[in-house]
């Protein structure tokens, strides 16, 4: 297998948001916003080996080398394929319309474009959907976001025998997410390092019973049992410190009539669940008034969720 000059390949990768309030690490959904990634292989003689071109989330910050996460991930995925492009660059051009560092897996977005690009620079059906989560993993260290990026709709996920397993279906169709996206970038490591390395053990039972009935609600479609999933024990007390105006943004969605709110990610979008356009806009007004009165600069958006995932088309 090689790497045809002149092949071009574009991905369109969906944001998403992990945990939904109690699902730590292991519920995540894909959203209707999405990244757009081409790529084409150049001739590379001398110079920079990638052309980079960005509009949106990251112009004039992303990195323009093979240190790329998009570029980095297109090549861990030709090596992993056995494939070594000598002499070949990347020309890349990058729509984003998800934020950088707001908790709404920006980063697995352009991980998982770039290894899917790099199956398709050979053709295509080389890696599985199960070996492209692994790698993902493999960059990443969480697979909620990467499944949810890869294979749309709403993922559960788990480590069994040592790889990532996810399990993927449709989330209700009444569902509509009003988030919130601060202008404040929150770095993952930094509300990662906000975690304790032992929880309460009557806390541990909570966030297992909420997690469930989070599953629940999005398989029988009763969204009124987010209410209750959407409270955590495990994460969102302790990222708080780092983040102090969370519980009182999730408290003002629940206020103005959401089914459940939680941080989405490590932050710092919060997401609020409804079931109708309306409610969506009441609970995006709150947020916008207790926002301007905690003095967080950002701004509302609804969304609704994304049932497919990643698509690929070779142009």
């Amino acid at each position: 297998m090689s790497v045809p000059l002149g092949r071009r390949v574009r991905v369109d990768v969906p944001a998403t948001t992990a945990n939904l309030g109690a699902g730590f690490d292991v519920l995540a959904m894909a959203l209707d916003i999405a990244n757009v990634v081409s790529v084409e292989a150049v001739e590379h003689t001398s110079g920079p080996a990638v052309d980079l071109e960005v509009t949106g989330e990251g112009a004039g910050r992303l990195r323009a080398n093979r240190r790329n996460r998009f570029v980095a991930s297109l090549e861990r995925g030709l090596r992993e394929m056995n494939v070594h492009p000598r002499g070949i660059g990347w020309r890349v051009r990058m729509d984003n319309r998800i934020p950088l560092s707001r908790g709404m897996g920006s980063s697995a977005s352009v991980t998982v474009a770039g290894l899917l690009a790099a199956d398709a620079m050979v053709g295509g059906g080389v890696l599985s959907a199960e070996r492209i989560l692994a790698l993902a993993v493999e960059a990443e260290g969480h697979p909620d976001n990467a499944a949810a990026a890869l294979l749309g709709g709403f993922c559960v996920v788990a480590t069994v025998d040592g790889a990532p397993c996810a399990v993927r279906f449709d989330p209700p169709a009444a569902l509509v997410c009003v988030l919130f996206v601060p202008e404040r970038p929150l770095a993952t490591r930094d509300m990662r390092a906000a975690l304790p390395t032992d929880v309460p053990f009557r806390n541990a039972i909570h966030n297992v019973g909420a997690a469930s009935l989070a599953v629940a609600a999005f398989a029988s479609g009763r969204l009124e049992l987010l209410r209750a999933a959407t409270v955590d024990r495990l994460h969102e007390p302790y990222r708080a410190t780092v983040y102090p105006e969370l519980p009182l943004m999730t408290a003002a969605a629940r206020a103005a009539g959401a089914l459940g709110a939680a941080l989405s990610g490590a932050g710092s979008t919060i997401i609020a669940f409804t079931d109708d356009q309306r409610a969506a806009e009441q609970v995006a007004a709150a947020l916008c008034v207790e926002a301007a009165r905690l003095e967080l600069p950002g701004r509302a958006d609804i969304v609704r969720p994304r049932a497919d995932g990643a698509r690929v088309t070779v142009e």
